[in-house]
């Protein structure tokens, strides 16, 4: 899955400096309200709560406006009340494809995600006709850089975790769902730093796509992570590498 990892790495980088900090600062907010709002907000008993107060901590969100956040989801506070949509679909190639979003407005989002799947070459589908092809897992990217591989294994197999993925210039390590705050501590402790940290939903197999097919299946990928009520996008391609920092380069010109 080395295309997969190397574009969740790159996207990853981007959201803590690009101009779109805006953006994720938002999607972060709307992503501690729920889970509030569903699970309380003591980050001890709430996991999802936990894993997105971390992920905005690791995006540099001050604390003040991460408790702001819990307030309004536990009723402390007054705020905009949104809703978790799933969408399922499929990309070009037959790439399968799961949305995660966050609304205040149903019907509006149903309308702007099937008009970017039809613009960009994909296909909405209905409910259960890709997730079975997902799991609930736990993921840390790590830069080869920090660490050998073998010294990486004998920590991560000791805290607990489930595998150690090598692709290209990366580490995934993949955990239960519950246990991601708990490798992410190993890891800390010994010094080590990681790209990126989240829960995810890791496909159980993958489909390789090349040549054009793979640079329209990028380019729906990141419409759909552009959108404001997407919070999350799980797709299972394998592109090969070049590719995806092919299309990065011309994005970032």
């Amino acid at each position: 899955m080395s295309g997969h990892s190397k574009w969740a790495g790159i996207k990853h980088k981007k959201a803590l400096i690009d101009a779109k900090r805006g953006k994720l600062f938002s999607k972060l907010i709307k992503e501690i309200t729920v889970s509030a709002r569903q699970g309380g907000g003591n980050l001890d008993t709430n996991i999802r709560l936990r894993t997105a107060a971390g992920a905005a901590r690791d995006a540099n969100m001050p604390a003040e406006n991460i408790k702001r956040a819990i307030k309004k989801g536990t009723g402390e506070l007054s705020g905009t009340s949104y809703e978790d949509v799933t969408y399922e679909g499929y990309g070009p190639g037959g790439v399968a494809i799961m949305l995660e979003c966050l609304t205040d407005n149903k019907n509006r989002t149903s309308a702007e995600i099937r008009n970017i799947f039809s613009k960009k070459g994909g296909n909405l589908a209905g409910t259960g006709s890709v997730s079975w092809l997902f799991q609930r897992k736990g993921l840390i990217i790590i830069d080869k850089k920090e660490v050998e591989e073998n010294k990486l294994m004998s920590i991560i197999l000791e805290a607990g975790a489930e595998d150690l993925r090598v692709e290209g210039d990366v580490y995934e390590v993949i955990t239960g769902h519950a246990d991601l705050d708990k490798i992410k501590k190993s890891i800390t402790e010994k010094g080590l730093k990681y790209t990126a940290a989240e829960l995810t939903m890791d496909p159980k197999n993958t489909v390789k796509v090349d040549g054009a097919a793979a640079k329209q299946v990028l380019g729906l990928v990141e419409s759909l992570e552009d959108s404001d009520d997407v919070q999350h996008v799980y797709a299972n391609f394998d592109i090969p590498d070049e590719i995806i920092e092919e299309t990065e380069e011309k994005n970032s010109k």
